[in-house]
């Protein structure tokens, strides 16, 4: 589906961001990851993207939270392998902490990167995309983009604002052959909720198991975790023909939490 497509995933060294690049890949597009680790884990992942799929996969190191670090990435992107139709916005961190409690620099590096990194990066692939006449760009949200929970209140604007950078990104270029779309994902079990899970069981005095359950129990009514590969597939259906009409939306995998 996917073929002679090169795609951008931010964040992609584990967990969402690596199963969209994986499914992106398993359709044939070239892929360029990004995100920190281990040097030596992230060259296997590469390689075993590239034997797997009989695709190209690149690597870059860039620091999103800085805007010429963030921009440079696209840049050297291009460089690498000539052009961008796909880019997923996909990198993110949380803090949580009451308002009046909230350390100012977590406040900052929560907007540099949820949403000043998104902001930088899409301003900077589109004249690309715009020369070529196709573009896909899917900004990785979250169930709190469209509603808020307590102690959240930097991670719960910056996705409200993603969203509704992803409305203007779409109206800006309507009808051009690129489309821009939010993905809001509900508890998906990656290393950041599993940090939350913990958290839980310790303030519940209960093991790891109950207190997942609980904080699904919370907000999810399916009582199911969201897997990183079904937000891959979700990603490569906004990149397909089928939608190529979808732009300015909200696609939701949440187990039912913002259908309340």
């Amino acid at each position: 589906m996917l073929t002679d497509k090169t795609a951008v995933v931010t964040g992609s060294t584990s967990g969402i961001g690596l199963a969209i690049a994986q499914q992106l890949a398993a359709q044939g597009a070239n892929v360029v990851l990004n995100g920190f680790g281990d040097a030596d884990e992230i060259e296997k992942l590469r390689v075993n993207i590239e034997l797997q799929n009989d695709v190209k996969a690149y690597y870059i190191n860039a620091d999103l939270s800085q805007p010429d670090s963030t921009r440079q990435l696209i840049q050297q992107a291009v460089q690498l392998t000539g052009r961008i139709d796909i880019l997923v916005n996909n990198a993110g961190i949380q803090h949580t902490d009451r308002i009046e409690n909230f350390p100012t620099e977590r406040w900052d590096m929560i907007m540099a990167l949820n949403l000043s990194a998104v902001f930088h990066a899409t301003a900077e692939v589109l004249p690309h995309m715009q020369k070529h006449g196709w573009g896909r760009i899917v900004n990785i949200a979250s169930a709190h983009g469209l509603v808020a929970s307590e102690f959240k209140s930097a991670y719960v604007a910056a996705k409200h604002g993603v969203v509704g950078l992803s409305k203007v990104t779409a109206l800006e270029n309507a009808g051009s052959g690129i489309t821009c779309n939010a993905v809001c994902p509900g508890w998906v079990r990656t290393p950041l909720v599993e940090a939350q899970i913990e958290a839980l069981a310790k303030k519940n005095n209960t093991d790891i198991e109950t207190a997942a359950k609980a904080l699904l129990a919370e907000k999810q009514p399916s009582l199911q975790f969201v897997t990183p590969q079904q937000l891959g597939n979700a990603v490569v259906f906004l990149c397909s023909d089928a939608a190529e009409q979808m732009t300015g939306t909200t696609l939701t995998l949440d187990g039912g939490w913002t259908a309340r």
